[in-house]
């Protein structure tokens, strides 16, 4: 017989016998439960079986959750913990952003794509399967998914995803983050600029995009978004300084009329 013992929440046990484990099933078959759990856990959503006798856990086995609790869960994770738990990719970042800015500019129907407005329609654009899963959330083809018909076919018009500039290389726009005033950026090897005078802009030519003019080592050299005056007024301080240090690389006195190339000189010559 056990001795007296002082339970937690100050119940007084003065005697207790021990009783056998099929006898106390037996005893309390009307309490035996078994039922599946599903929680998020490790970046997936995660299934346990456990059976109880009342309060008591007899056992808990791991097992795939059912679909539907497998979703409720990651759901549920989402709105409890915030997006960072839908983990968006390289690609689903880029194209909210590019929704964020369009957003800002030019208001509806531009989707907001803000946190809470995500948050609140998350059901709508993130594939919880997938999450619950274990596989990440790309939502690339979802956070597009908010966009209405005509929204959809100018996105790429609108908030480009690259640029392409005088040389012909395409270069990816760096749009802000959401909630941010910044501008967006190209970063550019400064030779591949040569006769562009007026510099690219977005959101139907309403912002001008800021320039991160490079060196051939993709050093900065020059930030500006009014490329004609960066030519007459910026450019010719810049040449001085970097055609000694770069000297296989062009450095026209005219760069409105030299040939934009991200070659160097020998390479011109070759063509």
């Amino acid at each position: 017989m056990a001795r007296t013992s002082r339970l937690t929440d100050g119940a007084l046990i003065r005697a207790a016998a021990p009783l056998a484990e099929s006898a106390a099933l037996e005893s309390g078959a009307a309490m035996l439960t078994s039922d599946t759990t599903a929680t998020w856990d490790g970046g997936k959503v995660r299934g346990r079986r456990v059976s109880r006798l009342g309060a008591i856990e007899l056992s808990s086995t791991p097992v795939r959750p059912d679909p539907a609790q497998a979703r409720h869960a990651a759901l549920e994770a989402v709105r409890a913990r915030g997006l960072d738990v839908a983990g968006l990719t390289k690609n689903g970042e880029s194209v909210r952003r590019r929704l964020a800015f369009a957003h800002r500019v030019l208001g509806d129907p531009w989707p907001d794509v803000s946190d809470e407005a995500l948050l609140a329609r998350v059901e709508e654009w993130l594939d919880l399967d997938a999450l619950a899963a274990g596989r990440g959330g790309d939502a690339t083809s979802g956070l597009r998914g908010l966009l209405g018909w005509q929204e959809s076919a100018r996105l790429d018009e609108v908030v480009p995803e690259t640029i392409t500039v005088p040389s012909g290389s395409r270069i990816r726009v760096d749009y802000p983050e959401p909630g941010s005033d910044a501008s967006p950026v190209l970063a550019v090897k400064l030779q591949e600029c040569f006769g562009w005078a007026d510099g690219p802009t977005v959101c139907d030519g309403r912002v001008r995009v800021v320039l991160h003019l490079l060196s051939p080592a993709r050093r900065p050299l020059a930030v500006t978004d009014d490329l004609a005056s960066f030519w007459t007024s910026g450019y010719p301080a810049v040449r001085v300084e970097n055609r000694g240090r770069y000297s296989k690389h062009p450095w026209p006195e005219d760069p409105m009329t030299a040939t934009p190339t991200k070659h160097t000189n020998r390479a011109l010559r070759r063509d």
